[in-house]
């Protein structure tokens, strides 16, 4: 009865939103579970090929336009194949949208937290810069996504003591928030939890958080109780761009941290190294049954390469070992921003991994190089390159083949990869200020599909290549689920 209440009351609570009418959540439970809720990755990959991507949309700086959510249409059978064909703008100003998620996926499915009667919907849209999170629904026509609530930062530091909500996971039992810091701009950062129904904030995850001070991501292996985070830095030393002297003195994240899952306790810092400055993406395996990931680390200041590291299990505890490195690459003093130029060379600056759903491929974005890379990690601890592809770069400013005489800016950024594995969508916007420091003449703004093959090797879709004059386009996510989206309790 208090759910039936509790529900009743958020409905009416949601008949406006800032004044403006929308549409409510619909909490009528399923009688079987949502047929995008794959109970493996195997099956998942199964699943049939998408045909709409949702894409996180920030206005540049200088532009008075509210941030919004794109819709684009991804059936190479379509008329509007490559295009923009829907929108949801924000209600407010200043958002900058980051790492949206959905309300639930196939965690739902796990005997121990199951929640199979809620449906893969609702897209959860944090703003990083204003602390706000909207509720997006996604039917019945996902052309004409819906705010369906709005969740103002207010509520969110009074009920977490967190701001800056920068990365979503729906996990078995509720859904969790990466937080960068608290409401004053510093440390720590952690994690905070929202209802996968009502969305209400529930409130901060941790219950011991140990040495664990500053964070960036976050995943976990069900079927070990465990969970990894990763470091950045706090909102007061990223959101004006990068701090030299702090990265020179190496005072951004360079650890990992391992937690007791359901104890939400810390158990273990993985150090690995004062240099490695900046471990920002994780991706775990998603086989359940194994007890390793990829982390991805954005500079090394012994020599600006970017590289890659395994966390593992062994013999019962967690370690790290770096599996890949990218070196830095000579350039002309004259087309490198200021903050380079002294280096003569241009860093690969990994800022987004992505792995394929069979633990096979793992994708790497290189933004300042312009380089997107494919490993094949069938052995994880010995990646073997299988692809490589380019465009934009600091230096380079390749151009797409669709347009060959349009130099770009930006890079290789946020990647994602379609279940079956057999096509990957990337953006070229890192993050607004940070953007500036590393294309000052502009980084544009563009997404693109690649064609990987079976056995290794990307192409470029030539006929796909998305360009907006009035948004950056930051993160992607597909619809019903991607390689990033789900974690699963059956191998």
């Amino acid at each position: 009865m208090a759910g039936v209440i509790a529900r009743n009351a958020l409905e009416s609570s949601l008949s406006r939103v800032n004044g403006l009418k929308h549409q409510t959540p619909k909490f009528m439970p399923l009688l079987k579970p949502d047929p995008t809720f794959y109970p493996s990755p195997r099956l998942a990959m199964q699943a049939p090929p998408e045909k709409h991507a949702f894409v996180a949309a920030l206005n540049p700086p200088g532009s008075k336009l509210n941030d919004a959510l794109l819709v684009v249409d991804v059936d190479p059978e379509s008329s509007t194949y490559g295009q923009r064909v829907g929108e949801v703008r924000m209600p407010k100003f200043g958002d900058e949208l980051h790492h949206f998620g959905w309300n639930a996926c196939s965690s739902a499915l796990c005997p121990y937290a199951p929640h199979p009667h809620v449906e893969r919907r609702y897209l959860v849209v944090p703003g990083i810069r204003s602390s706000r999170i909207h509720i997006v629904d996604t039917k019945p026509d996902p052309r004409k996504p819906q705010i369906v609530k709005v969740i103002e930062p207010e509520e969110v530091f009074a009920r977490t003591n967190y701001s800056r909500p920068h990365t979503i996971h729906c996990g078995p039992e509720a859904i969790y928030v990466s937080a960068l810091g608290d409401p004053k701009g510093e440390g720590p950062g952690g994690i905070f939890m929202l209802d996968c129904e009502t969305f209400e904030v529930l409130g901060q995850w941790e219950v011991d958080r140990g040495a664990q001070f500053l964070h960036y991501d976050f995943w976990w292996h069900l079927g070990f109780d465990t969970l990894l985070s990763s470091e950045w830095g706090t909102p007061n030393m990223i959101e004006n761009g990068v701090q030299p002297d702090l990265l020179l003195g190496g005072k951004y994240g360079h650890q990992m941290h391992v937690w007791d899952l359901r104890r939400r306790r810390h158990l273990q810092t993985l150090d690995l190294g004062n240099e490695q400055q900046m471990v920002l993406e994780m991706r775990p395996a998603h086989d359940p049954r194994k007890a390793y990931g990829f982390v991805g680390v954005v500079v090394s200041l012994k020599d600006l390469s970017a590289s890659i590291w395994l966390w593992h299990r062994d013999n019962g505890a967690w370690d790290v070992k770096k599996v890949i490195e990218i070196p830095a690459e000579p350039a002309d003093p004259e087309k490198l921003p200021a903050m380079l130029k002294d280096f003569k060379a241009v860093p690969p600056l990994v800022t987004d991994i992505n792995l394929s759903l069979d633990d096979k491929f793992l994708y790497v974005s290189c933004f300042g190089t312009g380089e997107f890379l494919q490993y094949d990690v069938s052995d994880p601890f010995n990646p073997k390159k299988t692809g490589s592809v380019r465009i934009g770069g600091i230096a380079n400013r390749t151009a797409h083949p669709k347009k060959p005489d349009q130099p770009l800016a930006g890079g290789p950024q946020m990647v994602e990869v379609s279940r079956d594995g057999k096509r990957v969508y990337f953006t070229n916007s890192l993050y607004a200020a940070w953007d500036e420091q590393f294309y000052p003449d502009g980084v544009g703004s563009w997404m693109v599909k690649l064609n990987a093959s079976p056995n290794g090797g990307i192409t470029f879709d030539e006929n796909f290549f998305l360009e907006s004059n009035d948004y950056r386009v930051h993160q992607v996510r597909l619809e019903g689920g991607d390689s990033s989206s789900d974690s699963y309790c059956f191998p």
